[in-house]
């Protein structure tokens, strides 16, 4: 009489670990990962983050549409995660590392513009012409300011930083410009450098990393009839 009660508690053992499996990875090993498989996701992450940081710094330092706008990165957060899908990694991992990588992608344009304007930005003194409040919208209190060169030719960009509730038309709002045009005016905002603008990128990048790693390294299934080598005790 128990014995189908037992083959039973095995079947929905057995249908459990599946789905675990499926989910999160099978993670097959007893202890600690090995290192090799540990390097493994660390050299996946940190080439798919420089691969999409990369393609944008390039983009925005060359005026490459392309590259500039984030396409190409999201190119590479997909290689990601085909790559994970190749070594059957699990499917909520998966999830995870394709919302970081598209977010990381999102995010790198407007760092790379950063850096570009750090490293080669001319600072102009410009006139505010109208102001938006553009809260409703964008949240934060946030206002646009649109305005107009020296000459008194209107720009083709509405400005935020700088502009404030107490901004009006006529008022004077310092706004760095790129000599090449590659990426487009933004105002001057205290504390600005390159270095700050690649660290507003080092959350998604890490967590980016991270979740590679944590995705390749519970992928791990033993081979057919045995043990690996360096996995038990590992």
């Amino acid at each position: 009489m128990r014995r189908p009660h037992r083959s039973r508690r095995a079947a929905e053992q057995r249908l459990t670990g599946h789905v675990r499996a499926v989910v999160w990875g099978p993670a097959e090993f007893v202890g600690l990962p090995p290192w090799w498989l540990t390097r493994q996701g660390l050299l996946a992450g940190v080439l798919a983050v420089g691969a999409i940081v990369g393609t944008a710094m390039a983009g925005a330092w060359y005026g490459i549409p392309g590259l500039a706008h984030g396409e190409a990165g999201l190119v590479c957060a997909a290689a990601l995660v085909l790559y994970l899908g190749v070594v059957r990694a699990g499917r909520a991992l998966i999830g995870i590392v394709a919302v970081l990588g598209v977010c990381l992608a999102f995010h790198a344009p407007q760092a790379a513009a950063g850096v570009v304007l750090a490293e080669r930005g001319r600072t102009e003194s410009v006139m505010v012409t109208s102001v938006q409040d553009a809260t409703a919208v964008v949240g934060r209190g946030r206002y646009l300011c649109s305005v107009a060169d020296r000459h008194g030719v209107l720009r083709d960009v509405r400005i935020w930083r700088g502009c404030g509730q107490s901004t009006r038309p006529g008022d004077a709002l310092a706004v760095v410009f790129d000599p090449k045009g590659s990426v487009p005016p933004r105002g001057v905002e205290a504390g600005a450098s390159w270095t700050r603008s690649l660290r507003d990128l080092t959350g998604w990048a890490g967590a980016l990393v991270a979740a590679s790693v944590v995705a390749v390294v519970r992928s791990y299934r033993l081979p057919e009839g045995g043990e690996s080598r360096g996995v038990q005790g590992a």
